[in-house]
């Protein structure tokens, strides 16, 4: 038995998507990149280094993180970068990614390899909090500003880099390299490099691998360019859960019960309640499906903090263990301690099924951050 709340980070599942991105490099010549911003638990970078070529920073922290513990290529973009920290960036990291002229100008002269984010300014996706292409998007420079910029600052760069896809399969890719390629081709013909961002679903059963693979020779072929991928999703896509508790099962009210569980939405799976969108339940099924309907909500005072309605077999009562599935991505990076709600352990799962403790939560980790 485990004490709840509790994400357990599955070993086999991680391997079953490393080693799909591991073809991809190998078959392209490409070079993937894990998202820090997505999945920075660092137990498991030993594992994903002996897989892919590096990790992508979004700041100081992950680039030390990475530096401690992957060792590998470390990639750093952020919207902008602080002088009091530009020093020890630029000596940590091979690629630094800035979002604007003024960035470069500033401070490429301190970095091994500069980069810029580039704006295509065409959407693939209808959700705007996650759409940097988006009409007030800070993200990016876009073509008109990259044409009007001074000469001697574009000889400044060593690549290029956009990020404009989010859980998307490679059709939206290919849309959007068009793109990229009308606006901004005659720059590329003068880069190193292209990294090709995040939000590319690679790991998904239904995901066209093949289309991409077509893409990234076609890119390297054309401009003579390195290629790079920086997902985060697909390299812990379905490879975590979160397992609660119920701890208390209240009268029912239009034909569902609302459930009280000592997780919650708000403060360990952020994304429920942004994206939105209803995690799975191992054993469950959509309301109305089976014979008994929950409403499952968090222990925190938050009105909304309701993570979903569900369906089941059998009664539930209290005590009961509920595992949510696919919580590796964008939890343990995102979770909080609002309401003073413990922050859930954190468990590997072998691959001979046993469970290894990584690490345990406490009040002194909430006092900590305040």
């Amino acid at each position: 038995m485990i004490e709840t709340p509790a994400y357990i980070i599955d070993e086999k599942s991680l391997v079953r998507n490393l080693e799909i991105l591991a073809e991809v490099q190998n078959s392209t010549g490409a070079k993937i990149l894990l998202a820090q911003k997505c999945f920075s638990a660092f137990y498991f970078y030993p594992l994903i280094k002996k897989y892919l070529c590096g990790t992508a920073s979004s700041g100081l922290y992950e680039a030390k993180l990475s530096k401690e513990f992957f060792g590998s290529e470390n990639h750093v973009y952020a919207p902008a970068f602080k002088d009091s920290e530009i020093a020890e960036i630029a000596e940590i990291c091979d690629h630094v990614i800035f979002n604007s002229f003024r960035q470069v100008e500033k401070f490429s002269k301190f970095v091994k390899s500069a980069g810029l984010r580039i704006n295509p300014e065409h959407s693939t996706q209808k959700i705007s909090i996650y759409d940097p292409c988006n009409e007030n998007s800070r993200l990016g420079v876009r073509i008109d500003e990259f044409k009007s910029a001074r000469s001697d600052l574009i000889e400044k760069l060593d690549g290029l880099h956009f990020h404009t896809l989010c859980e998307q399969n490679s059709d939206a890719l290919e849309e959007t390299v068009a793109v990229v390629e009308k606006n901004f081709g005659e720059f590329l013909y003068k880069m190193k490099w292209l990294n090709l961002g995040g939000g590319h679903h690679i790991t998904k059963k239904n995901y066209d691998v093949e289309r991409l693979k077509k893409i990234i020779r076609r890119l390297k072929n054309t401009y003579g360019v390195e290629i790079y991928l920086e997902p985060g999703e697909a390299v812990a896509l379905d490879a975590g859960f979160l397992v609660a508790k119920v701890l208390e099962i209240q009268n029912l009210r239009d034909g569902v019960q609302n459930v009280i569980i000592d997780a919650s939405a708000a403060c360990h799976m952020p994304d429920v309640l942004e994206m939105p969108y209803t995690p799975k339940i191992i054993g469950a099924a959509e309301r109305g499906v089976k014979k008994f309907n929950y409403r499952f909500g968090g222990s925190t005072c938050l009105a909304g903090d309701v993570i979903g309605e569900y369906s089941f077999d059998t009664p539930l009562k209290e005590g009961d263990e509920i595992t949510f599935c696919d919580m590796a991505i964008y939890t343990m990076v995102k979770n909080n301690t609002f309401n003073g709600v413990k922050l859930p352990a954190i468990y590997a799962r072998n691959l001979d099924g046993t469970l290894t403790l990584i690490k345990n939560f406490g009040y002194d980790d909430f006092k900590s951050r305040l």
